[in-house]
């Protein structure tokens, strides 16, 4: 079932949506844009369907606002314009599509289905997270570079995630990895609500983009809600033991820790990276170097040029 954020001050129109589009999404809905920001932080719907009144322009602000943010800019929205509303620089309107209130009945679900299927052709995401995927990632640390901004980096890992993965499933092992995108986007989003980034390579892999003044709270966050959440994963004699026994990577039995998280931190400021490789070797470098230590933890790269 798909992820719908409704905004509508008018309770009519709420019920009229959500009616129309009973058993094709779950439809969530408010009645301000400001009373849905922290739903549309937490939640990553999959399209976000918008009542715009002409002249309305706080809530045109904050929608822009919204899609200016590298984690939403990827967010579709569908307005619901009335009538009399004429816009005459659609670039200063940050939506996909519309319909007029007089349209909906007739022409609603046909809309949201097309706003979801563009959605799913052209952006490109992690379909288990729904997080921006490599592609994404890859631009983002070039942009910043290119404009010589001051960012920190950070590269997360899960460790014994494989065991894991053999011993409990596919399924438990999904589980985990979005949880920990979801803990890593929330505690991001909670340190630094705009112009930060989360994304995940892949895999039990994940990046994020931050202010250097942040990056190391946030990453204690992460570590802390990881490690609460995580053992909650295990049946209760692994959790009592606090290992498993599952195969290696060469097929032989060993004892497994439960799973950690290893966060490698590193800035544009470490060095003079001007390629998004660079600076993305760093933070695995610095990834590499975490994993050396015992628990769930992070480690910042503290070098200077040369």
């Amino acid at each position: 079932m798909k992820h719908i954020t409704l905004i509508s001050a008018e309770r009519a129109l709420r019920r009229t949506v959500q009616g129309l589009l009973k058993g094709h999404a779950d439809v969530v809905a408010f009645h301000s844009i400001q009373s849905a920001l922290d739903h549309i932080y937490s939640d990553m719907s999959q399209l976000l369907i918008l009542d715009i009144k002409a002249d309305d322009s706080h809530t045109v602000a904050i929608l822009n606002t919204l899609k200016n943010d590298p984690l939403f800019n990827q967010l579709p929205v569908l307005a619901i314009l009335p009538e009399d509303f004429a816009c005459r620089q659609w670039e200063s309107l940050l939506i996909e599509d519309y319909l007029r209130v007089s349209q909906m009945e007739r022409e609603l679900v046909a809309r949201v289905a097309l706003c979801l299927i563009r959605a799913e052709r052209t952006v490109e995401m992690n379909p288990l997270t729904r997080l921006p995927g490599n592609i994404s990632i890859t631009k983002q640390i070039q942009a910043r570079l290119d404009e010589k901004a001051a960012f920190a980096l950070a590269y997360a890992d899960i460790d014994h995630f494989k065991p894991f993965n053999d011993k409990y499933g596919f399924g438990h092992g999904d589980e985990v990895i979005k949880i920990t995108g979801r803990l890593i986007l929330n505690s991001v989003q909670n340190r630094q609500p705009h112009d930060s980034f989360v994304g995940h390579i892949g895999g039990d892999d994940f990046v994020f983009i931050m202010d250097t003044s942040m990056v190391e709270d946030a990453s204690q966050d992460i570590v802390g809600a990881f490690d609460t959440l995580i053992p909650t994963f295990y049946d209760s004699d692994d959790r009592e033991r606090g290992y498993i026994q599952s195969k290696d990577r060469q097929g032989d039995m060993q004892l497994f820790d439960i799973m950690t998280l290893s966060i490698g931190i590193t800035t544009s400021r470490a060095t003079t990276f001007s390629h998004y490789g660079e600076i993305t070797e760093r933070a695995s470098e610095m990834k590499r170097y975490a994993k050396q230590f015992k628990g769930s933890c992070f480690r910042s790269d503290k070098r200077k040029d040369g």
